[in-house]
């Protein structure tokens, strides 16, 4: 049986390595956006060098994969079975969600460099608890509007959605995807809390494309 949770592992790293901003930056630009602006494939970028429209595709196209993965792994697992079991649906569809996290940020396809994993981790608010998704994603608007740095604002978010996910739900499982999503995001950042810290870390702007 154990073969469901390495089938939902496999499904959601390989949608996860599907990065949205790369593809909209290859096939419409011609140009590869991990190249421009900070580096990075996750929407934050794609606005910053693209334009608001493009960030807001790029966002759209990681969450409904992230999404996808997870819904993915509850149909392997069985959406019938029962939240707390080693194997059940609910087990499945976590391992999916956090594979496609990690292959978000580390895609197969494009060399392992990929996004800091934001878009994906909203997504997997949402799939854990509507109150959860509301939360985070309240509280990185508020902290970037405040600051005007996206980054303070997703990695605050971030740790709302895994405070969150521990207070509101009871099963297990859906705790620690919340709290992994928490971790990445943060892991992830280690560059900009790197420039927050030193006072170096820049304002967000949009891209004129």
């Amino acid at each position: 049986m154990a073969i469901r949770i390495v089938s939902s592992l496999i499904t959601g790293y390989l949608l996860g390595s599907v990065v949205a901003a790369i593809l909209i930056s290859r096939f419409i630009f011609k140009e590869d956006v991990r190249t421009k602006g900070s580096g990075n494939s996750g929407a934050t970028n794609a606005a910053r060098v693209y334009g608001l429209p493009f960030g807001l595709l790029t966002f759209a196209g990681d969450f409904i994969k992230a999404i996808l993965a997870c819904l993915a792994g509850w149909f392997i697992g069985g959406a019938n079975t029962l939240a707390g079991s080693p194997l059940g649906g609910c087990w499945c569809m976590v391992a999916a969600g956090v594979a496609c996290m990690v292959g978000h940020c580390f895609p197969v396809f494009f060399r392992f460099k990929g996004g800091k994993g934001v878009s994906v981790g909203a997504a997997l608010a949402l799939m854990i608890d509507w109150r959860v998704f509301v939360i985070g994603i309240g509280v990185f608007l508020l902290m970037a509007i405040i600051t005007k740095r996206v980054s303070i604002g997703s990695i605050l978010g971030a740790i709302a959605v895994g405070i969150s996910a521990y207070f509101l739900k009871d099963e297990l499982p859906l705790k620690l995807m919340g709290i992994f999503a928490a971790v990445m995001v943060v892991v992830m950042h280690y560059s900009n809390i790197s420039r927050i810290i030193n006072g170096t870390e820049k304002p967000f702007t949009l891209g004129k494309h």
